[in-house]
């Protein structure tokens, strides 16, 4: 397991993260989600001893400082384009093997891996976004680790690369190793995660499975769908219910209680043709979760 306890790193000016505590467990892909500027790069410096602060994060019960074979034990993907321009994807993934202790043949293996073995020689400055960091995670590949930290992988990839970089993840956690992925893609993060831990300016909002994080967070509303939906809109108003109507015929009311729904329908005397609970997303959750916490937020004009 990775286990992160108490971590902490204050800026001037009062951002930062604020005693972070979590666990990520192995054989499941846990996602890392927090709005722009609620500290996951930070949380994930600290977690490797790249910034100083509080706490301590252990890999297997070691911070990462007394781990044997760094990069053999911890694969990271902090920022793909820290590559020199002139040197080939080759020529660094050998430097780094060099310098790792891992043997030259991984090089090869990881850029077939990654999909760049076509390009192997060429220079890294005349890559596209997405081609670096495909670069990046084949470094983080490189020592064929247990542990994977990854923050923003999808950053730059087209669809094809973002549908590739989730098979491969998941196929990485089946075979046992611990992953930890941040990412502002939540569509993708909802098909990816097994596992979610949430903050928000700097602090833990939830720690646990995706599953319950949405459960908890997201919005239940029962849609049905009538004959006469102006006078069942009447009636479910006139009931206490807060309801709106999306389509001709269809109408959304927040609750969850579809029996309620289906009494004020019978009341009334309309005819219901379909009752359902829909439930919003991931989405949706996090909005609801961290709307306290944005630090950055827009508005249209």
């Amino acid at each position: 397991m990775i286990v992160a306890e108490g971590l902490t790193k204050t800026y001037r000016g009062g951002s930062g993260v604020a005693g972070l505590s979590f666990t990520v467990r192995p054989g499941v892909v846990t996602g890392f989600l927090g709005p722009n500027g609620a500290g996951k790069s930070t949380t994930i410096r600290l977690m490797l001893g790249l910034a100083r602060g509080a706490g301590r994060t252990t890999f297997g019960g070691r911070v990462y400082a007394a781990v044997p074979g760094p990069l053999r034990t911890v694969g990271v993907l902090t920022d793909a384009a820290a590559v020199h321009p002139a040197r080939s994807a080759a020529a660094h993934l050998r430097m780094v093997a060099a310098g790792g202790g891992v043997p030259a043949r991984r090089v090869r293996e990881v850029l077939a891996a990654v999909g760049l073995e076509s390009v192997a020689n060429r220079p890294a400055g005349r890559f596209s976004l997405g081609m670096k960091q495909r670069l990046g995670l084949a470094t983080a590949l490189l020592g064929d680790p247990e542990y994977l930290l990854l923050d923003e992988p999808a950053t730059g990839l087209d669809p094809e690369g973002v549908r590739w970089i989730r098979d491969l993840l998941r196929r990485l956690a089946a075979e046992g190793r611990t992953i930890l992925a941040s990412s502002h893609l939540l569509a993708e993060m909802s098909l990816l995660a097994d596992d979610l831990i949430v903050i928000g300016a700097g602090r833990l909002v939830s720690a646990g499975p995706l599953a319950e994080f949405v459960r908890a967070h997201a919005r239940a509303d029962v849609v049905v769908r009538a004959e006469r939906a102006g006078v069942l809109l009447v009636a479910l108003a006139r009931a206490g219910l807060r309801v709106r109507q999306e389509a001709a015929g269809e109408l959304v009311v927040e609750t969850a209680d579809t029996g309620r729904v289906a009494a004020v329908a019978a009341r009334a005397g309309v005819a219901v043709r379909e009752l359902f609970v829909r439930q919003s997303g991931l989405e949706d959750a996090f909005l609801a979760a961290t709307a306290a916490a944005v630090r950055h937020r827009g508005t249209a004009s």
